[in-house]
C-alpha cells in the first residue's frame, strides 16, 4: 500500500499509538465479536439478574404463543443439550413452561410465563445502563444506525427482529 503524500496508512497510525488504528484493520465480524464480548464483561449476573444466556433466551421466547424447543436451539446458536440445560435453568427459575406441541406430541413448545416476562423487563431495564457503557462514545443518531444495520443483517436469518 503506497500511501499518497499527505495521507497515513493503518500502518503508520498502528506505530503513532492511535488506539482505533489497529480496530480500523479489523474485519467487521471480528468488531462484532469484540463488541459483542464487551457488553458479555459489562452484563454479568448481577447486573442482569440472570445469565446473559437466559436474557438471550427470554427474548426469543413469547408469552402468548411458544416457539418450538428446536428453533431456539438454532436461534441461540447452541446445540440441543445445552438448550435443554439453559430451559432447565430458566424453568427452575420460572420464566418458562414447556408443554408438548398440540400438532406434534413429539415436540415442545417454550412459553415464556408472567414471572419471565417481568424478569425480561427488570433484565432490559439493566441492560440499558450496559449498552450506554459498552456504545458511550456513539451518538444517538450512530445507536439508531447501528440498530438498524444489524436489524437487516439479522431479518433474513432470525426473522423479524425488534
Amino acid at each position: 500500500m503506497t500511501a499518497t503524500p499527505g495521507s497515513t496508512n493503518s500502518r503508520d497510525l498502528a506505530s503513532s499509538g492511535d488506539p482505533g488504528a489497529l480496530l480500523g484493520d479489523a474485519g467487521t465480524l471480528v468488531l462484532l465479536t469484540r463488541l459483542s464480548r464487551r457488553v458479555y464483561r459489562a452484563a454479568g449476573d448481577g447486573v442482569l439478574g440472570m445469565t446473559m444466556k437466559a436474557f438471550l433466551l427470554l427474548n426469543h421466547v413469547r408469552e402468548e404463543s411458544g416457539v418450538p424447543q428446536r428453533w431456539l436451539s438454532d436461534a441461540l446458536c447452541i446445540d440441543a443439550n445445552n438448550t435443554v440445560l439453559l430451559l432447565n435453568e430458566a424453568e427452575r427459575a420460572g420464566w418458562v413452561e414447556r408443554r408438548r406441541d398440540p400438532v406434534d406430541r413429539r415436540h415442545h413448545l417454550v412459553q415464556r410465563t408472567v414471572e419471565g416476562t417481568k424478569a425480561l423487563r427488570a433484565a432490559e431495564h439493566a441492560m440499558g445502563g450496559v449498552q450506554d457503557a459498552v456504545l458511550d462514545r456513539l451518538t444517538l443518531t450512530q445507536r439508531r444506525l447501528l440498530h438498524d444495520l444489524l436489524c437487516a443483517a439479522l431479518i433474513d436469518h432470525e426473522g423479524p427482529v425488534a
